[in-house]
């Protein structure tokens, strides 16, 4: 039942994270930040989002970009989630290069 309950808030945090993050890129022109998936903890504290950047050579600027904001962003989402979420969890977040890596293996493939 636990289980239940932390898929459910990883999916409603992954869906508004994604939001916030296309109202902020859409200034940017050539960028695209998605999330790809979130993941909570148990106790509900801490959410860890992977997110997509393209192009990916641009990932480690805007990661940084995001951490740097991190606060504004966690800002962001409880005025989203206050209505579902007591606490808003301490947000940490990764980039996802389980395209860039997939991408490479058929590369090598078809040579």
């Amino acid at each position: 039942m636990q289980e239940t309950r932390q898929n459910k808030i990883a999916r409603l945090l992954q869906k508004e994270l994604s939001v916030i993050f296309q109202q902020q890129t859409r200034s940017m022109h050539g960028v695209m930040v998605s999330v790809t998936r979130t993941k909570i903890s148990p106790d509900l504290s801490i959410c860890t989002a992977y997110l997509s950047v393209f192009p990916s050579d641009k990932g480690e600027e805007i990661l940084g970009n995001i951490k740097v904001n991190e606060k504004s962003i966690r800002y962001e989402l409880g005025t989203r989630v206050r209505h579902q979420l007591r606490i808003i969890p301490e947000l940490r977040f990764f980039i996802d290069d389980s395209l860039d890596y997939i991408e490479h293996i058929d590369e090598l493939l078809k040579k």
